[in-house]
């Protein structure tokens, strides 16, 4: 099957080669925190154990050595799904040692948890404790390092002030005032010029300094300049705490937060393929019933040709045939072209509207799951026709894309068929924002509310 893209390519403000040796810095970065995070773990687990027994070590060194590899190993993935190898903002004071403390505590619980089960431990019990402490201690010592040699080599961050005369004096007060390690290299009354003038001015970094810019870069040039990893902040204002913001960065003495065109990270989405894959496993046997017994009853009722496909937008734009339970005539669209799906839509199948009404027709699409077309939570795929409508009258519509659509999601357990694009739009997007495994979790029971009342 042929894909295509919906979007226009964008025009980057950088040139091909800086864009390529900033990500080149990027991805040397996370190898050598990969690197100096295993050298951290492995140090402290075999230094617990000369300090804790010398040289009588109740085990031989290559079953402590096999098991110390897979202890580290964990802890890498654990650190990796917490986003510790995403590449972190220049500016802004960030807190490493709650965040790496949170995560190696899951580490070492996941580890208690599977001694206990398979009655095979990685380490000494006693040397949990000490991996917890100086575990979390070496992590965050080596963020720490990595961020004094990233501004060793490009130098201090340069910034570009954007907003009213007023709010830039005021911003460059707070940033003299405070000794901030800023550079202040431009200063903008509105974002008109803003990539060429971050371009010429060789900008790492963006403060919008006053509400309401925020619409004049979004999708674009937010989208170019997360791209070529400039970062872009926005001042938070009192009146912003009323919109229940939890993460603030503090530059200068200013709080700020941290804009990004895309929502879930990749260590964020492939944690996300990770969990909906126990899903698929636990949920296999219910989901073959259901779907033999569903094809059953189509195929006394509709009668031959139950799978209906259908071609539907994709992650990024992409085009894919989302396959459903055929519940409409044969034809239903021949005459009037696409239209959209109505609440007691005469089309269907005297029958199978109780079908539609549970969502049960949305069965087969646990086969474009399995061929990593779909997931099983995510922004429901829309018709290629009526996504090019909503991207044109909707701002950040195609923001939806960032993830493979679901089968169900947060828009069809709060809405209805009949909900307002816009408003689905807004229930994706507070998905993707806020994702979490416990939400997909959620969604999940919430649908099987749905299916068992009917809910249209």
């Amino acid at each position: 099957m042929t894909t295509k893209k919906l979007d226009a390519t964008s025009t980057s403000p950088y040139p091909l080669s800086e864009n390529t040796v900033r990500r080149k810095g990027r991805y040397k970065r996370i190898r050598i925190l990969v690197y100096a995070d295993f050298v951290v773990l492995m140090m402290v687990l075999f230094g617990s154990i000369l300090i804790r027994f010398g040289t009588n070590w109740p085990k031989g060194f290559s079953t402590y050595l096999v098991g110390f590899l897979v202890a580290s190993a964990l802890h890498l993935l654990i650190y990796y799904f917490g986003e510790l190898y995403d590449n972190a903002p220049r500016i802004g004071a960030k807190l490493w040692l709650p965040r790496v403390t949170a995560l190696t505590s899951i580490a070492i619980l996941l580890e208690a948890a599977a001694a206990l089960i398979t009655d095979y431990y990685l380490m000494p019990r006693g040397n949990l404790l000490i991996l917890f402490v100086f575990g979390s201690i070496g992590v965050t010592f080596n963020r720490w390092l990595s961020g004094k040699m990233r501004v060793h080599r490009y130098g201090t961050p340069r910034v570009i002030l954007v907003g009213s005369k007023t709010d830039i004096k005021m911003g460059k007060e707070h940033i003299k005032e405070c000794g901030s390690k800023l550079v202040v290299v431009g200063e903008l009354n509105s974002t008109s010029q803003l990539s060429s003038e971050i371009a010429s001015r060789q900008a790492t970094d963006v403060l919008l300094l006053t509400s309401g810019l925020l619409s004049e870069i979004y999708p674009k040039p937010l989208e170019d300049l997360e791209l070529n990893m400039v970062g872009v902040f926005q001042q938070i204002l009192p009146s912003d705490t009323l919109l229940g913001l939890r993460r603030s960065i503090q530059i200068a003495g200013m709080p700020f937060t941290s804009l990004r065109a895309h929502t879930l990270s990749t260590s964020r989405s492939h944690l996300k393929i990770f969990t909906e894959c126990i899903y698929l496993l636990v949920l296999s046997i219910p989901i073959t019933v259901m779907t033999l017994l569903m094809a059953t009853y189509i195929r006394i009722i509709a009668g031959k040709k139950i799978i209906h496909k259908q071609e539907r937008v994709g992650k990024f734009g992409s085009t894919f045939n989302m396959l459903k339970f055929r519940t409409m005539r044969h034809n239903a669209e021949g005459h009037t072209g696409t239209v959209k799906a109505q609440k007691d839509d005469p089309r269907v199948i005297t029958g199978l509207n109780w079908v539609r009404r549970s969502r049960l027709d949305e069965l087969p699409q646990f086969i474009n799951v399995l061929k990593g077309e779909m997931s099983i939570i995510g922004p429901r795929p829309e018709r290629p026709d009526f996504t090019k409508e909503y991207e044109g009258l909707i701002p950040g519509y195609g923001r939806r894309h960032d993830i493979p659509p679901g089968i169900t999601g947060l828009a069809q357990v709060s809405g209805h068929y009949h909900t307002d694009p816009s408003y689905k739009l807004g229930h994706d997007l507070q998905y993707l924002v806020n994702w979490t495994p416990i939400l997909d979790l959620q969604i999940l029971i919430r649908t099987v509310w749905v299916i068992f009342i009917g809910r249209t």
